[in-house]
């Protein structure tokens, strides 16, 4: 009996994918889940597959006990759960039905990546804790997600074989191949405990502020040049074939394009614009601000999401707040999305600028040495911020392993050169229309604030000194050195601090 490769705890939407995908691709796999719905789907899903040449073979158990007796040693048990304390109870399960220290606990769910480093510390000698990150959504577990490892290393050689067959794959020019083809997988090891976490929360921040950002070039076409869901749509898969090409960008044209079963009109026009959020952006909007490492355009999405929420109180303001606006569209609606399409993607670079020097940030605290090229790489087919350019991206941390920030680079600052006219011809445009533009135009707000050898932070200094005496630093003094003005008297004197 003691003959599966891996365990799935969780055969729910993810769990049961995961767990298809490892059959494909060879591995034998015993599945449990407390629903017996879950369950009984997984098992008749596998049938089809175990059929075939070369496919691994599918089992479902009814306990925690008999998932052990169904595994090879050293048994390997993966979990696909929600995040919080059903992590601890289901590990704490497994020891009581004889789980030992040789064995590995893969959670593959959306956990805060501290918690993975206390699960680390709690189940040290105990287990071998080990965390992978997935994304993808349940296409991506199917056929081939980003994995994105960290945790113990001897744990990793273990379940690297089963982890690279079944991640997503890219040939040599970076661009995705087939579930079955050769490629380079996009599954990497990218550190201790909580790294892989980490870097997941980073890409679902990313993920929130380029959604947005597509979002608000959709409202400025539909509201600005009264096209309607269709042509955006067209034009979304247009730009989806140059410098914007994206995952995002691809279903954003195929939804636009889509008509409603119903009643016949377009789709994205029937769905209600209430968005939804399950924390992992509002997670990296906070990270940002504890590490002093700027993310406004993750922080704008989030605050976007939450502004959309509150629909009954736009709609009321809609009535009572008129404003003045002014849009003369005197250029050629050619020029206009033009101009959009470079603020898209001058705004969509600015946003992974912004992960990225977070992800800098948080490495050097936690000593993770975070390999920035390799991060890309696995972002680069599978995950839902797969997008065309993430090549240039690992090539320029290739080149450049200690890039002070993205923009920098010199590939991307040619590229912002060429194409700032036109995105601030964008923002400009949004704000003289009424048209909302809070990501964007965050995006170039953060680029010239980056660009600027001198802010006004001068005087928001001195600021503090008069009304707390929180001191200040000299232009003409060393940086360390601390000075204090009397303000309270006629004469002003300063002192050392």
């Amino acid at each position: 009996m003691s003959n599966s490769d891996i365990a799935m705890i969780g055969l729910g939407v993810m769990g049961k994918s995961l767990a298809l995908n490892l059959i494909d691709q060879g591995f034998d796999v015993v599945g449990f889940d407390i629903s017996d719905a879950h369950r009984i789907r997984a098992e008749n899903e596998a049938k089809n597959i175990t059929k075939s040449e070369g496919k691994g073979a599918f089992s479902s158990v009814d306990s925690i006990a008999n998932v052990l007796l169904s595994l090879k040693s050293p048994r390997v048990v993966a979990l696909s759960l929600p995040a919080g304390h059903i992590i601890e109870s289901v590990v704490d399960d497994l020891l009581n039905a004889g789980l030992n220290s040789d064995d590995i606990v893969i959670d593959t769910g959306n956990s805060l990546w501290t918690d993975s480093e206390s699960r680390e510390a709690k189940y040290r000698d105990k287990l071998r804790f080990f965390s992978t990150a997935v994304s993808g959504g349940e296409v991506g577990a199917r056929i081939g997600p980003a994995l994105m490892a960290s945790g113990d290393k001897q744990a990793w050689q273990y379940v690297q074989p089963m982890w690279e067959a079944i991640a997503a794959k890219v040939d040599d020019k970076g661009l995705p191949v087939g579930q079955f083809e050769q490629g380079e997988p996009c599954a990497a090891y990218l550190g201790p405990a909580g790294a892989g976490h980490y870097v997941k929360m980073v890409h679902n921040g990313i993920e929130y502020a380029d959604m947005q950002l597509i979002c608000e070039a959709y409202h400025f076409m539909t509201h600005t040049l009264d096209l309607p869901a269709d042509a955006v749509g067209k034009v979304f898969e247009s730009w989806n074939q140059g410098v914007l090409n994206s995952y995002l960008m691809e279903i954003s044209a195929d939804i636009l394009q889509t008509s409603d079963p119903v009643t016949g009109q377009p789709f994205v026009d029937v769905v209600l614009d209430q968005a939804g959020q399950k924390g992992t952006g509002l997670w990296t909007a906070i990270n940002s601000l504890q590490q002093g490492a700027p993310a406004p355009t993750i922080a704008q999405s989030v605050f976007a999401r939450a502004q959309s929420a509150q629909k009954a109180t736009r709609i009321q303001a809609s009535e009572i707040l008129k404003a003045q606006t002014k849009f003369n569209k005197k250029e050629e609606v050619s020029q206009i999305l033009a101009n959009l399409h470079d603020a898209l993607y001058c705004s969509k670079l600015v946003v992974y600028a912004q992960g990225f020097d977070l992800m800098a940030a948080t490495s050097i605290q936690e000593k993770w040495q975070l390999d920035f090229s390799k991060i890309a790489k696995i972002w680069r087919s599978g995950c839902i911020i797969r997008a065309g350019f993430l090549q240039d991206i690992s090539f320029a941390y290739q080149t450049e392993p200690d890039l002070p920030n993205l923009l920098l680079n010199r590939h991307f600052s040619h590229q912002l050169k060429a194409r700032t006219l036109g995105w601030r011809e964008t923002v400009s445009s949004s704000a003289m229309s009424g048209v909302p533009m809070p990501g964007i135009s965050s995006a170039l707000s953060y680029f010239d604030s980056l660009r600027c050898a001198v802010l006004p932070a001068n005087l928001l200094q001195a600021q503090r000194d008069y009304f707390g005496s929180h001191t200040y630093s000299r232009v003409d003094k060393p940086e360390e050195q601390k000075f204090h003005l009397s303000w309270s008297e006629n004469i002003r004197t300063e002192h050392k601090v």
